[in-house]
Formats: structure tokens, C-alpha cells, sequence
């Protein structure tokens, strides 16, 4: 079991060692539009590189320009949506290195980040390198970021790892450089992050592919039976111990063993770990006799190494064996670019479990919408605390509450799923004294509501749930939950294409006239006159 140094973190930079090219100039940033999301599914992840934007010319954005292609494609695709206008947006580049949006005729609606560009938006060099959601006439959902041109020369093996970030291609760079070698292999990253489907593609893309790969949560092993567990015990070495046991370094015998949550492992086990791997050997729990293994180990943690060995409470000879090539995995909020990608991903394996929903997606062409581009939005522009496993989550959430539709519908349990953040606090300064508190009001049960009262209610405050919520003298999330429970409720998503077209008719496009006619709230019918292109 070598015991290298040398690692490299996701980003590409260097994490230590001799040859990794940490003295190597950054690569220029260049503009680039990443689709997010397209009437067309298939379209999502292409990308535009703005090459005239960084020489300080301008770039167009319109249906037939630019070009989108996907990574490693030479000739790409312009958007190609009937519903966008030829003429238009002008993006212009800053001395800062920011772009300025511009109307300058086109009638097609653009919002940035959700904000509606009226005659031009300026967009800072900062906000670029953090990526922001362009919506282009509510159909097409499209990340405006800085990234580095794309490599030259075939990429590595993807490993079963989503995404064309740099961050996506510096993990499958680093997974190739070191799959084949008998170093172990330290994992970091945020939790959901995917440490475990890095272990299994470092196993997979190793000779030792055709062995074992067992994953183990160190964290999650009782204390007591924690060595017992990885080394094996002898027949009587502890209560119940009726005959010998072989441990998960001896099952893996040949293979990987992948020892997740590494951090947490007990200060017995953590002398134990270092012996196997100085000398590939282990003794079980009531044994004499040490046994040579051959195990390739990889860790993970999300845990600061570096500061529990500062607290005593990890090795720093451990930390330094497993730690023979590291491999850090950026959070999602990180790789943005991802996002739809990963969406997508995830949406194609929950449709594959159903057959009431996605059977008859909308034609690419459609007025109607399968994929709302509001709802990409928010999940492009969200931080993601949870990282791709609650990205897997929330797409599974959405596919079962839309089972009966035939459009995915942004269900109001998202709000409690993707909170939005907190306003910042203003300072003392800034509100003066404290105002004597008022007394909280009483609240009603949900069930004190009947359904005539709600409908009442809705009506009389033109379906504004903050006040309609108010005026039944209930809190906002009971209401929610009174609406998802009513029959006679529709929600925005509801109503079919034709009777939005028929009422925006009927009306004249008035908005007031037109939330009162379909009885759905001003604000959810903006969105979805948007969606259908009549905004």
C-alpha cells in the first residue's frame, strides 16, 4: 500500500507534491452561454463560447445566434425556438470585464435572475463568475458565466460522473491519473457531493475492477464493534462471538474497500487503519496472528482533518498514509453549469420508473411547456446546502407530484424544499429603537376552513395568498396545504394551454381580468403567460 504525497484538489490546483502544477498560470476566463433549459431536452449542457465579448466586440442573442453545441462538438446548433424573435439582444462587453445586456429593438422578453430587462442590464465581472439565469421569452432558461476554453484532446473516461465544469473535468482527470496505481486515495468534499461515486469509479477504471468494492460508513459503526467490523474477530472475543468472523478488509480481498466518513473513526480503530496501511497487515479482534491483505482503500470525509488533528482528536501519521492522492469534489453552488445537466440526468431516471408522466412530452416546437423554465431558474440560481443528492431529491419530489399531469408542475411543497435565504439583518442603527412587540395574533386550524369559505376568500382578494391567508386568520403554509387538499382549486400549472389562450383573448390580455376569469393569483399567472409565450 503506497504511501505518496502528492494530491490534487477538483478545481485542478495543486494540493501538495512535487509535479502537480501548482506554479501554473490560470487559464484565461472566457464568456459562455450554458443552456439550462430547452423546450428540446436534448439541447441542455450545450454551450456557446462569446469569443467577440472577450476581444470587446459584441455578441448577439437571438433565435438563430449564437451557436450552441455540446462540449467536443465542433458545429453547433442556434437556439431555434419559434417563439424567439430574430432581432436581437446586444451584449456588450465592460472595461471590468462585465457585459451589458441591451434591448435595443428586440421585442423578446429577458429577465435576469428574475429581474425583467426593460432597456439594458449590466451584469459585474463578479456576478459573471458566479453565473446568472438568463430567461429568454419564458421558454429557454440559459447560464451567462465565465469559464476557461474547453480542453483540447479526448476527454477522460466520464466514471459515471455528470457535468462539463471544470471542476466535473479536474475530478475525471485526477480519477484517470491515479485509478490504475495502488496509492490510497482520500476523498473530500461537502456532503451529497458524490464521494462515493468517485470510490466506485476509482474502482472501476482499476485492474482490480473484477474484485470486490464494499463501501462502509465509518461513522455509523457502533464504537464498541467498530474494529471488529474491519479486521475480523476470533470465535470468543467478545459477547455473542460464537465463531470467527471475517472483517470488510479481508472481504475485499482483491478489491477496493471505500471507508466513508473517515473523520469519525474511533481512536482504537484509527491505530489499526495505520498498521494496515504501513504494512498491508491486519489482526483481528481476539487474534495472535497478523494477516496480509490486498486492499486498495480509498477514504472520504467532509469532515477538517487538519483541525481535529489540532484537537487530538485524529492522527496526523493517518491523515498522511490515506492521504497518498487527494481528491476534492466542489459543492454544487460551484459548478452551476452542472445544474442542468444534472436535472436532466435525474429527471430521465424518475420519468424511467412511470408511464403517466413523460410518455407525451410537448413537441420541442409546442407552445406548451413540459419543463418550466421558472422552475429551472430557481433550482440553477439556488446554493444547494444538500448538493446533488438533494438536487436527486427534489427531482424526485417533482416527478411524484406531478404523476397525473403532462407537464411537470412546481408544486408548493417546493417552498418548504428549496427555502428561500434570509434577507440580511439591517444593522441597530438603521431601525432605530425597538418598538414595543405586538401580540401574535391567533391562528385557526386548517380544518376550521371549509371550502366554501377558502373559495370565498380567494375570491375576495383576487387570489393573493398573503392576504387571503390574512383574511382567514391562518398561517401561509396552512393554506398551502388547504390548497393542495382542495378539489376546487386550480393552480397555474393546471389549466390547459388553450383556456390560458381563450381567456387572454377574451380579455384583452388585462391581467387583473384575467386572474379573476381563469381564478388563479395575478403573480402565478404572469409566470405562466411567460411560459406560454404571451408575455
Amino acid at each position: 500500500m503506497d504511501s505518496a504525497s502528492s494530491g490534487t484538489t477538483l478545481d485542478g490546483s495543486a494540493a501538495g507534491g512535487p509535479g502537480q502544477g501548482g506554479d501554473r498560470e490560470s487559464p484565461p476566463l472566457l464568456p459562455v452561454l450554458t443552456i439550462a433549459s430547452h423546450p428540446d431536452l436534448s439541447r441542455i449542457g450545450d454551450r456557446a463560447f462569446l469569443g467577440e465579448l472577450a476581444r470587446g466586440r459584441e455578441a448577439l442573442l437571438s433565435r438563430e445566434e449564437p451557436r450552441f453545441a455540446a462540449p467536443r462538438v465542433a458545429v453547433g446548433e442556434p437556439l431555434g425556438d419559434p417563439f424567439l424573435s430574430r432581432r436581437p439582444f446586444h451584449l456588450h462587453h465592460l472595461p471590468d470585464g462585465g457585459v451589458r445586456l441591451r434591448r435595443e429593438g428586440s421585442p423578446t422578453h429577458l429577465a435576469v435572475d428574475g429581474t425583467l430587462v426593460e432597456e439594458e442590464h449590466t451584469v459585474p465581472a463578479a456576478a459573471l463568475d458566479h453565473g446568472v439565469v438568463l430567461e429568454v421569452a419564458g421558454r429557454i432558461a440559459l447560464l451567462l458565466h465565465r469559464r476557461p476554453a474547453p480542453l483540447a484532446g479526448p476527454p477522460p473516461p466520464p466514471g459515471g460522473l455528470i457535468g462539463e465544469s471544470p471542476s466535473a473535468e479536474a475530478v475525471r482527470e485526477a480519477i484517470a491519473k491515479v485509478a490504475a496505481l495502488a496509492v490510497p486515495v482520500l476523498v473530500r468534499g461537502e456532503t451529497g457531493t458524490g464521494k462515493e461515486l468517485v470510490a466506485r469509479a476509482l474502482h472501476q477504471m482499476s485492474p482490480r475492477s473484477r474484485g470486490p468494492f464494499f463501501a462502509v460508513n465509518v461513522g455509523a459503526l457502533p464504537p464498541a464493534l467498530a474494529a471488529a467490523e474491519l479486521f475480523g474477530s476470533r470465535r470468543g472475543a467478545y459477547t455473542g462471538s460464537v465463531q470467527d468472523q471475517p472483517g470488510y478488509f479481508v472481504r475485499a480481498e482483491g478489491g477496493t474497500l471505500f471507508l466513508d466518513e473517515i473523520g469519525e473513526a474511533p481512536a482504537e480503530v484509527q491505530v489499526m487503519l495505520l498498521r494496515a496501511l504501513e504494512t498491508g497487515e491486519i489482526v483481528p479482534v481476539g487474534g495472535q496472528n497478523p494477516r496480509w491483505v490486498d486492499v486498495r482503500i480509498v477514504s472520504a470525509t467532509d469532515t477538517d482533518l487538519e483541525g481535529a488533528i489540532a484537537k487530538g482528536a485524529f492522527r496526523a501519521p493517518l491523515l498522511h498514509r490515506l492521504e497518498g492522492y487527494s481528491i476534492r469534489l466542489a459543492p454544487l453552488r460551484e459548478r452551476r453549469e452542472d445544474i442542468g445537466r444534472l436535472l436532466a440526468w435525474f429527471l430521465r431516471r424518475e420519468l424511467a420508473e412511470l408511464t403517466d408522466l413523460g410518455d407525451t412530452l410537448p413537441a420541442a416546437d409546442s407552445a406548451e411547456l413540459w419543463l418550466p423554465v421558472s422552475l429551472v431558474s430557481r433550482l440553477v440560481r439556488y446554493a444547494w446546502p444538500g448538493n446533488v443528492r438533494q438536487l436527486q431529491n427534489v427531482v424526485r419530489q417533482l416527478v411524484l407530484d406531478s404523476r397525473g399531469h403532462r407537464v411537470l408542475r412546481e408544486s408548493r411543497v417546493l417552498d418548504g424544499l428549496l427555502p428561500e435565504p434570509a434577507a440580511a439583518a439591517p444593522s441597530p442603527a438603521e431601525i432605530g429603537p425597538s418598538p414595543e412587540p405586538e401580540p401574535m395574533p391567533h391562528l385557526r386550524k386548517p380544518s376550521e376552513v371549509s371550502q366554501d369559505e377558502l373559495r370565498a376568500a380567494l375570491r375576495a382578494n383576487r387570489w393573493n395568498l398573503k392576504a387571503t391567508a390574512s383574511a382567514l386568520g391562518i398561517a401561509r403554509t396552512s393554506l398551502y396545504l388547504l390548497l393542495e387538499e382542495s378539489p376546487g382549486v386550480r393552480s397555474a400549472s393546471d389549466i390547459p394551454p388553450e383556456e390560458v389562450r381563450a381567456a387572454f383573448a377574451r380579455c384583452g390580455g388585462d391581467l387583473e381580468a384575467l386572474a379573476a376569469d381563469l381564478e388563479i393569483s395575478e403573480r402565478a399567472l404572469r409566470q405562466r403567460l411567460k411560459d406560454l409565450g404571451l408575455r
